[in-house]
This record gives C-alpha cells, sequence and structure tokens, in this order.
C-alpha cells in the first residue's frame, strides 16, 4: 500500500506522545505534590513529610521529576515544531487529542504500576487512613486506562478528518529527502508543487522532481 494512504503518518504522534506524558506528570507534580500535598515523591519510601529534612529530600526529588516532564514537554516542541515548519496536510485536532490523552494515560499507567505499586515510592492520596491507598491507587490506573481507551476512539475520527498528501506534495518526515531541482540541483522546504516558487535557475515548479 502507498505510503500517501495514510495520512496519520504525517502527523507527529512521538511530539502528541511526549506533551502528554509531560502534562500528565505536570498534573501529578503540581496539583496532587504541591497544591494538595497529597504526597511526594518518597513520602513512603522512608521519608514522610513530617519533618523539615523529609520535606527537602521530597522536595528535591520532586524538583528531579519535574525536571523529567519539563524535558518530555521541550522535546514534544522540538519535534512538532520540526514537522510543522514543513508541508503537511492539515492535521485534524482529534490526532492532538489523540496523543495527549494516549501520553497522559501511560503516564498514569506506568506511574502508578512502577512508584505506586512496585516500588511503593508514595501512594496517590496519603492523607487518607493507609487501608484505603489502594482504591485512591485503583481509581488512578484506571483513570489512565480510560485516557487510553477514550484516545484510541478518536483515532479513527482523526484519520478520516485528515486529508491525504497530495502527489508531489513534501511530507513533514526529517528523514525524507527535499526536493531538488533537476537543473540547479538546488533544494527547496517548498509547499507543494501548486505553490512552488520558480527556483534561482530560472526553472518553473514543472521542470522539479520530489524526492521518493
Amino acid at each position: 500500500m502507498h505510503d500517501n494512504d495514510h495520512p496519520e503518518k504525517d502527523f507527529p504522534v512521538c511530539a502528541g506522545l511526549l506533551f502528554g506524558l509531560g502534562l500528565g506528570g505536570f498534573f501529578d507534580g503540581i496539583l496532587l505534590h504541591q497544591v494538595l500535598q497529597w504526597h511526594h515523591m518518597l513520602s513512603s519510601a522512608g521519608y514522610p513529610a513530617t519533618s523539615v529534612q523529609h520535606l527537602e529530600v521530597n522536595t528535591l526529588w520532586d524538583g528531579l521529576f519535574h525536571v523529567s516532564t519539563y524535558v518530555c514537554v521541550v522535546l514534544g516542541l522540538l519535534i512538532l515544531w520540526w514537522a510543522a515548519r514543513r508541508t503537511h496536510v492539515r492535521w485534524s485536532s482529534k490526532l492532538l487529542i489523540w496523543a495527549l490523552l494516549v501520553g497522559f494515560g501511560l503516564f498514569n499507567l506506568i506511574e502508578g504500576v512502577i512508584d505506586h505499586h512496585l516500588l511503593g515510592l508514595h501512594h496517590v492520596n496519603e492523607t487518607v487512613p493507609p487501608a484505603q491507598w489502594i482504591y485512591w491507587d485503583s481509581g488512578f490506573l484506571v483513570w489512565g486506562a480510560l485516557m487510553l481507551l477514550g484516545g484510541w476512539r478518536l483515532l479513527r475520527a482523526g484519520w478520516q478528518e485528515t486529508p491525504a498528501p497530495r502527489s508531489g506534495t513534501y511530507r513533514s518526515c526529517p528523514l525524507r529527502p527535499l526536493p531538488t531541482c533537476e537543473r540547479a540541483g538546488t533544494q527547496h522546504a517548498s509547499r507543494s508543487l501548486a505553490v512552488l516558487p520558480a527556483c534561482r535557475c530560472g526553472c518553473s515548479p514543472a521542470q522539479e522532481r520530489w524526492g521518493a
């Protein structure tokens, strides 16, 4: 099947997933760690927030956690910028929402399984009696799974709303070569043959070929 039959491949999925992971981390770190103060990064790993010394340790690890989420957002922004500055079809907004939901849901599932259940570093709501922690931890996982399911439901609708790239349109993948002028060998980052300006050698858009 031809690559143009898959318009979703033009959408920078990695960017959306990284944004979702970063936003999920910021939601957890800002709302649950700082605003509500339900838990901290190591509050169930021998550093309960009951003394200034323990709070200092948790503040450090909360900060390192935020650094990782910040890196995810920055990488997602760079990938999105790389793709958006090149020619692409008009992406459906559902593709971005799908990727954000999947990334956010993955964060909840990964963080919930590893930090809450396997390592026991902290739990979602440590302000309630310990016997109730499992319910909050399980709800966190269910929430993540629901976001994953909701995201996948949007995926097909996003594919249908995103038009297939026209023949001759440069794709947004950074691994694809730029269109090359046969006469002068110059490379263009133009949008399509329909709007491609004449190159400096004076040839017309019809005299240019596009990279495979």
